[in-house]
Order: structure tokens, then C-alpha cells, then sequence
């Protein structure tokens, strides 16, 4: 075993066959422990137990990195290296050991994400759950935030104070550049205060018909009834008028009935009368939103029967259900009584109708003939 005392580089052969074996170690040791924590996280998901299970993902994605940069700092012990070489590898080293621990933070977010949700699904308030994804962005932002300064502090050698100073001239120059993030920024705030809407809710901004499914720092995302992700800019959502359908406490129906001109008065006051019975204590009514029924006006080919009514709670879909039920009824009784529905029609009134009869002025004495001639 000779061979294993030569001298390479400076070292040993035996410590440079230790240090790589180590950093095997470390990376086998790291990579099996991540592959058993999967393992866990994903019997802990099946066990329908969100919490547990994203606390075993967590381990298991910082896992291989923490031995890796634990498994480089021991590594490092057993070979000789100068000054210069020293210097440069406990810094890396302390770096790598920094980055490990920021990563194993970054990724425990999630654990910290899975029980805030679990609790803001137990709350009747849907405002907690806006909170939580922008929580886990603030929280996650704020430890790759540290990180940098932390790592900044050890390449440069130089105090705190100078580094956060450094970093707040280059903070003021991104702040100039980038005004539009931060309006977005505040527009959030503004949004999370005046809670013109929820998470789930059905909302209608500039055309764009859907419901929220995601409030950011930066933008809000709608998912459109065509199933579009439409992503809206914070600052912008802040100043425009948004009307949200999911707080609405009833739906409304307003419905143009028309006839036509020859229905005579008593069949226009029965085909009322009829609305008004189907109406009357209907599905879904309110006491304070009693139905109502008018003959309004006239059309240009139609005599106009005026419906409404409203529909309490608000479900679109029993709404639908209900108002085919009262189209049918209708028809039904509408044709039960003879009385028609107008469709656009043009009546052309030719000359010789008795009831019309074509008459024109004297016009004798405008063309030229004689006065007191009959009429054409």
C-alpha cells in the first residue's frame, strides 16, 4: 500500500481518494434519503394528509443538496491545500452551506403554504385564501432577499452596513425602473383592503367574463367561461370598474312577451292574467321581489307584454332550469286560449280597402286646372 502515500498535487493519494469518496457518500446518502422521503410524502398524500406529505417533499428536495454541501465541507478537512486554496475553499464551502439552508427554508414555504391552506378551507371567509398564495411569494422573495446579502456580505468581506447600503442605491435605481411593478404592488394592497372580490368569485372586468383564480403581488388571473386564462395587472384591476356577479343576491329575468295587433282587449287581459298565475309564488321568489307583469307598450309589430321576476340564491343553472319551465307553461297556456305570439311582420295597405279608402287633396289648383274639380 505504498502507492497510497505518492504525492499528487500536494496530497496523498489516500486523501484524495478519501475526499471523493466522501463526497460519494454524501451524494448516495443524500439521493436515497430524498427517494424515501418521496416515498413517504406520497403515502402521506394518499392518506389524505396535505400537511405531512408536503413536509416530506420538502426534506426531499433540499435533501441531496444539504449532504452534498455538508459531504464538500468534511471533504475539504482531509486534503492539504495552501493559503490562497484554504481561503477560497472555506469560503465556497460556507457558501455552499448558506445556499443549503436558504434552499431547505425556500422549499419548507410549501409546508408552511399547505397548512395555511388547510386552515383557510376550515374558515367561511374566502379573503384567507388570496392571503396564503401571497404570503408564500412574500415569504419565499424575503429568503432569496437575505440570501443575496448574506452571500454578498462573505464574497465581498466587508460589514452589513456597507452591503445594505450598496444595496439600497441599486434598489432606488430598480424602483425608478421599474414604476409600473411597483403601482402593480400597490394596486394588490389596494385590492386585499377594498376586497371588491374573492377567490371563486365571478367577476366582469372590461368585457372579460370569468371567475378569479389567483391574486398575486402583480396580477390577478381569470379563468373566462371559455376556459381562457386572463391575467389582469394589479394596477390597473385597481382603478377600472369591476362588477362581480358571485355577490349578486339574486338573478334578475327580464322578458319581452309580444302578441299581435289583433289580439283583441279581453284576450291581451287573459294572456296577463295567465302570466300572473304561472308567477304568482313561483320557485325561488322573494317577498321583497314579488314577480311583475305589464302590457308596457307598443311595438312596431307587436303588443308588448313586459316579465319580471327574480330567481333567489343565485344558481345560474336551477335559474335556467326554472325558466324553461315557465317558457313551456306559456306556450302551453297561451295555446290553450288561442292567443298568438307575434314574429316581425310589415302589413301593406293597398288602395281600395274599404276601411282605408285612398283619398288625395285638391290638387287642381296647383297643376293647373280647374278650380272645384272632385278629388282624384
Amino acid at each position: 500500500m505504498n502507492w497510497m502515500h505518492t504525492t499528487l498535487a500536494g496530497n496523498e493519494i489516500w486523501r484524495l481518494v478519501t475526499f471523493f469518496v466522501t463526497l460519494l457518500v454524501a451524494t448516495v446518502i443524500g439521493r436515497l434519503l430524498s427517494w424515501y422521503l418521496h416515498h413517504m410524502g406520497s403515502r402521506q398524500e394518499a392518506g389524505d394528509h396535505p400537511v405531512a406529505a408536503a413536509g416530506f417533499r420538502a426534506w426531499a428536495r433540499s435533501s441531496p443538496f444539504v449532504f452534498l454541501a455538508l459531504g464538500l465541507q468534511q471533504a475539504l478537512r482531509v486534503l492539504v491545500l495552501n493559503d490562497q486554496w484554504e481561503m477560497m475553499a472555506r469560503t465556497g464551502t460556507s457558501i455552499l452551506v448558506v445556499l443549503a439552508i436558504a434552499l431547505t427554508a425556500y422549499q419548507f414555504v410549501d409546508l408552511l403554504y399547505a397548512w395555511m391552506a388547510a386552515a383557510a378551507v376550515r374558515t367561511a371567509s374566502r379573503l384567507d385564501d388570496m392571503l396564503v398564495p401571497m404570503v408564500r411569494k412574500s415569504l419565499r422573495v424575503t429568503i432569496v432577499v437575505l440570501t443575496s446579502v448574506q452571500v454578498s456580505t462573505m464574497l465581498s468581506d466587508k460589514p452589513l452596513t456597507s452591503v445594505l447600503a450598496g444595496l439600497g442605491i441599486g434598489g432606488l435605481a430598480v424602483a425608478l425602473a421599474g414604476q409600473d411593478t411597483i403601482r402593480n404592488f400597490f394596486g394588490s394592497i389596494v385590492i386585499l383592503a377594498d376586497k371588491p372580490f374573492e377567490m371563486g368569485d365571478r367577476v366582469v372586468v372590461d368585457g372579460v367574463d370569468g371567475s378569479v383564480v389567483e391574486v398575486g403581488f402583480r396580477s390577478t388571473r381569470i379563468r373566462t367561461l371559455d376556459g381562457h386564462l386572463v391575467t389582469i395587472p394589479n394596477g390597473e384591476l385597481a382603478t377600472k370598474s369591476i362588477q362581480n356577479i358571485g355577490k349578486r343576491p339574486h338573478i334578475r329575468r327580464l322578458a319581452n312577451i309580444t302578441i299581435p295587433y289583433d289580439t283583441p282587449p279581453e284576450k291581451v287581459e287573459r294572456a296577463l292574467a295567465i302570466l300572473r298565475e304561472i308567477l304568482r309564488d313561483h320557485e325561488g321568489q322573494q317577498p321583497d321581489f314579488p314577480p311583475r307583469v305589464f302590457f308596457d307598450k307598443f311595438n312596431d309589430a307587436s303588443l308588448n307584454l313586459l316579465v319580471l321576476y327574480w330567481y333567489h340564491p343565485p344558481d345560474y343553472w336551477k335559474f335556467l332550469a326554472f325558466s324553461e319551465r315557465f317558457n313551456l307553461e306559456v306556450l302551453r297556456r297561451f295555446n290553450a286560449e288561442g292567443i298568438e305570439f307575434a314574429f316581425p311582420t310589415q302589413t301593406l295597405f293597398l288602395a281600395g280597402d274599404p276601411r282605408r279608402p285612398l283619398r288625395c287633396g285638391d290638387r287642381a289648383g296647383a297643376a293647373g286646372g280647374t278650380p272645384g274639380s272632385p278629388p282624384i
